[in-house]
């Protein structure tokens, strides 16, 4: 679980924390709700937090892993420490950032039943209409396929050990994605034109992604809005609080 962050994020700063995932939501930290539907889903084995803790969340997390400071450092060193731990052959790793506060027991484990077996890497997606459906006014960033407008999801499925395989090309393209040439160069340029006018299929991305990073990729569409949901701003711990508080009985 990916719960470190910017020890001069504003945000957090803001709300008297030093990383994000330490902000109250429902009056404890929104990384304590994350972790409880992971516990809760009952598939989930072992659970390594990278990043700050608190008391609150320390009972639930088998082993702390020190804030390297990115994101792809922060898998790695997450996925390591796991495997220290033992991971059984085959077993796979969900990794799941510590700001979906909103992610109940039941969601995580319909993705991880649905997660398809033969892939390195499954990566769940979900619809603009189910966002918004289940969150009116959210505002989140979508991509227009030819098969609809998805949001990405805020957790992932691999296989660790293809994590050295795909690591290094995956930093590649994220160095690159703000750099049009340099990115075209990576995907083609047939393909970045058919994803920036909304006609690049899912199956033809999925094709794309595996290519690139030499492992089996694949898309989960997931009906599940908290998937794609993080709480970054304000309006988003706003939303979370109100979908998070108690209902009368």
């Amino acid at each position: 679980m990916l719960g470190g962050g910017d020890p001069g994020d504003p945000f957090a700063a803001a709300h008297g924390v030093n990383v994000k995932p330490l902000i109250p939501v429902g009056g404890v930290p929104m990384a304590l709700h994350v972790l409880r539907a992971l516990r809760g889903s009952d598939r989930v084995g072992r659970v390594a937090y990278v990043g700050p803790t608190t008391p609150d969340l320390d009972p639930l997390i088998d082993i702390r892993v020190t804030d390297h400071g990115t994101l792809l450092s922060n898998l790695e060193a997450g996925v390591e420490a796991l495997r220290d731990l033992g991971l059984a052959p085959g077993e796979r790793v969900l990794v799941v950032t510590a700001d979906v506060p909103m992610l109940r027991p039941e969601e995580v484990r319909d993705v991880l039943d649905a997660a398809p077996l033969d892939a390195g890497l499954v990566y769940p997606v979900v619809r603009r209409e189910v966002c918004e459906a289940a969150y009116p006014g959210v505002k989140r960033t979508y991509a227009r396929l030819k098969d609809g407008t998805f949001t990405g999801g805020n957790l992932f499925l691999l296989d660790p050990a293809l994590i050295g395989q795909f690591l290094p090309r995956l930093r590649e393209v994220l160095a690159a994605r703000k750099a049009p040439l340099k990115l075209a160069g990576l995907i083609g340029w047939d393909v970045l034109l058919r994803l920036l006018t909304g006609r690049l299929s899912v199956p033809r991305l999925e094709e794309k992604v595996s290519g690139l990073l030499g492992v089996q990729a694949r898309a989960l569409i997931t009906p599940h809005a908290a998937v794609g949901t993080d709480v970054d701003k304000d309006e988003d711990l706003t939303l979370a609080e109100a979908q998070l508080r108690p209902r009368p009985a």
